[in-house]
């Protein structure tokens, strides 16, 4: 099963990835997640330091593929996750998609690719263009993250839309949305019921989420010496049983740009429960509940 992960920039789609990719470990999966971002730090919480991308290892080879082998780019992290980085070419120069076809293209050349029983790809920020849109070329199923703001389901919403258009030759299905860090979800309710899609989950704010990505470990690994934050991976556990179970998923339509402005802008214009819910509601529209 391949999966990818989706959302806007900064919304925690790699802490999140990351924990995921252990949980299904733990549920008896072989996992490799690959990072698509130049910044190469998607795996960064699984293996506490930035491995070398897929790229800088071919440009050393002189991209003789013949001469890399998969220790090269194939990284342990915890749990028993393999971890690669993609990578991405010089900032202003090249395509993002590139980089993602490469990576694959090397880890089919290593006879990689197929023996996971799960390939996770993090992708970064808004889906703008065909070259972010990439991973979706090898995907079964699109995971989005986001939170109980604007900017985030403005995201969500474009993210659907390019799910839409791949869908139409490729085998590829919408699992849902997972809410992350977020203490209200009235915004996300108010989305989905105007484009239907499941809702996997929604993680309330847990410091420790953020706090787990600074100090380069999944919340699973600090559970160790925190006892206290195993109720925080069950959440996560929750998310892999439900991939697990292969949900039909859905090809999802999105929202015309302008429709959806109004629609979320209308949850503060008319707002329920007085001035104190009025500045929540303008607080959410700007997406202000983000940690």
């Amino acid at each position: 099963m391949k999966i990818a992960v989706y959302g806007k920039g900064g919304i925690g789609k790699s802490t999140t990835s990351c924990n995921i990719s252990v949980a299904l470990a733990r549920r008896g999966q072989k996992v490799l997640q690959i990072g698509c971002d130049p910044k190469h730090d998607s795996t960064f919480t699984l293996t506490g330091f930035l491995i070398p991308t897929i790229i800088d290892t071919l440009q050393s080879k002189d991209y003789h593929y013949e001469d890399i082998w998969p220790e090269d780019v194939i990284h342990k992290g915890y749990g028993g996750v393999d971890c690669v980085e993609a990578g991405g070419p010089p900032a202003g120069a090249g395509c993002g998609g590139y980089v993602v076809g490469e990576t694959v293209k090397l880890l089919k050349e290593l006879n990689a690719f197929y023996e996971y029983d799960i390939i996770l790809f993090d992708v970064l920020g808004d889906v703008v263009c065909g070259g972010f849109a990439a991973p979706l070329n090898y995907a079964d199923y699109c995971v989005i993250i986001t939170d109980n703001g604007f900017d985030a389901l403005f995201a969500a919403n474009r993210i659907t839309a390019s799910i839409r258009e791949k869908a139409r030759t490729h085998p590829l299905r919408l699992a849902g949305l997972v809410g992350n860090r977020t203490s209200r979800r009235d915004l996300i309710n108010k989305y989905v019921e105007a484009c239907p899609m499941p809702v996997i989950e929604v993680l309330p704010i847990i410091e420790d989420i953020r706090v787990s990505r600074v100090k380069g470990k999944t919340l699973f690994e600090m559970v160790g010496s925190e006892p206290s934050l195993n109720y925080v991976c069950k959440y996560y556990l929750d998310i892999a049983d439900q991939i697990l179970s292969q949900p039909e998923g859905i090809v999802p339509k999105e929202i015309p740009d302008r429709e959806l402005f109004s629609l979320l802008s209308d949850l503060y214009l008319n707002p329920i429960g007085g001035e104190g819910q009025k500045k929540k509601n303008q607080e959410n529209l700007l997406g202000f509940t983000r940690i």
